[in-house]
């Protein structure tokens, strides 16, 4: 149990509004879920529980799968939306019986789904993102109201439906007296940028762990490399990156957002095939140093004066791409947000349950500067129990 606020004593916690939280991204690694108290007396909400659940590897092969066209695939992603409600239910149900509580006293779940095509403004002008999900069938099997689809009403404004995360990152780790900004290492890097006076900007930067998992997997038959350890006995390939970072995406302005529909394994193969003889390592050093690369000029380029950055999301976790963007960012401070009471793997799971919480309220909300969407909007699409 990993407390992230000031909810400590019991009599506050009786009075706490509870949400849950569920994430499963781009990283497809898995559900991290979250109870969280939202209390008036705190200034930040409080994690209650943390549950991380692995997905099966069927699912896991499924969802990838279902990131390009396949045969069948509206069946095929009804099944999955199907699998993926019951994997949400079994978080649920553990962060329920980890802390004794009735699913009658938690107000709602917040539950992204799992994105498999992005693609606003594309096609016709506005585009689609679509996250496979059954909210309906997530909210029978925990008796409890789900918050769903976050990002369609952003897209149908003009927006670019990622990030979300800014708008809570502000709410979490903003301070009065200086600029931050937090990166999220997640399958995609997203970066916010909190200025000292409320106002907060963000976009998606680029490749964070989806492209170094994926060679991990291919070449060592592991999910992902741990600590990047395996990116460290490798040397960067130079003429390789500087392949990599001639992607246009890279040099577009804000608002920005990506995924899998660009940076996957056919879009490493086609850079590597004027590279055939780096060896597999040195791949997997280059892959490490252009998340950190595209990281820190994003960052650079966009919000030069900031000097602390915040990491979290699993990429976090990995100590070689840490020092890769300490290596880039001379003068800047690059932490963990486990220093700011919330640890890396929480962060998104904990934003879900507050965008939940905003849309139990009606409360609507600012991303005009972050996805330029045209103003303020309630986003998602409530499930009763």
């Amino acid at each position: 149990m990993n407390g992230g606020g000031a909810l400590a004593a019991p009599g506050v916690l009786q009075q706490a509004e509870l949400f849950i939280g569920l994430m499963s991204g781009t990283s497809l690694d898995g559900v991290d879920g979250v109870l969280v108290g939202f209390s008036s007396a705190a200034k930040k909400p409080c994690v209650l529980a943390h549950v991380g659940q692995a997905f099966d590897a069927s699912l896991k092969t499924e969802l990838l799968a279902l990131n390009a066209p396949v045969e069948n695939e509206l069946h095929r992603a009804a099944l999955a939306a199907n699998a993926l409600a019951e994997a949400y239910a079994a978080v649920v149900q553990s962060l329920l019986s980890q802390t004794h509580t009735p699913a009658a006293r938690v107000i709602a779940i917040g539950a992204h789904g799992q994105t498999v095509r992005h693609r606003p403004g594309a096609f016709d002008g506005v585009g689609y993102t679509l996250q496979l999900n059954n909210p309906a069938l997530l909210a029978e099997r925990s008796g409890i109201c789900v918050a769903s689809d976050f990002r369609s009403r952003d897209v149908a404004a003009g927006g670019q439906g990622a990030p979300l995360v800014p708008a809570f990152h502000r709410t979490w780790f903003a301070q009065p007296y200086r600029d931050l900004a937090v990166l999220n290492l997640g399958g995609i890097a997203n970066l916010s940028l909190l200025g000292s006076d409320g106002s907060a900007r963000g976009f998606d930067c680029g490749p964070g762990n989806g492209l170094l998992d994926h060679w991990c997997q291919r070449h060592l038959q592991q999910p992902f490399d741990s600590e990047g350890a395996w990116a460290t006995s490798g040397a960067v390939c130079q003429a390789l990156l500087i392949d990599l970072l001639a992607e246009p995406f890279f040099d577009l302005p804000p608002p920005k957002s990506t995924g899998r529909d660009l940076f996957n394994a056919q879009w490493l193969n086609a850079k590597l095939a004027a590279h055939t003889d780096v060896r597999a390592n040195d791949v997997q050093a280059t892959l490490a140093e252009l998340t950190a690369r595209s990281s820190a000029q994003a960052l650079q380029k966009n919000a030069p004066d900031t000097g602390r950055l915040i990491v979290c999301g699993g990429g976090a976790y990995n100590c070689d791409l840490l020092t890769r963007l300490r290596q880039q960012l001379h003068g800047v401070v690059v932490e963990t947000s486990d220093a700011y009471g919330l640890p890396p793997s929480q962060v998104e799971a904990t934003a879900f349950a507050w965008l939940a919480k905003q849309r139990i309220n009606g409360t609507p909300i600012d991303l005009s500067a972050v996805t330029g969407a045209r103003g303020n909007r309630v986003l998602g699409a409530l499930y009763h129990a």
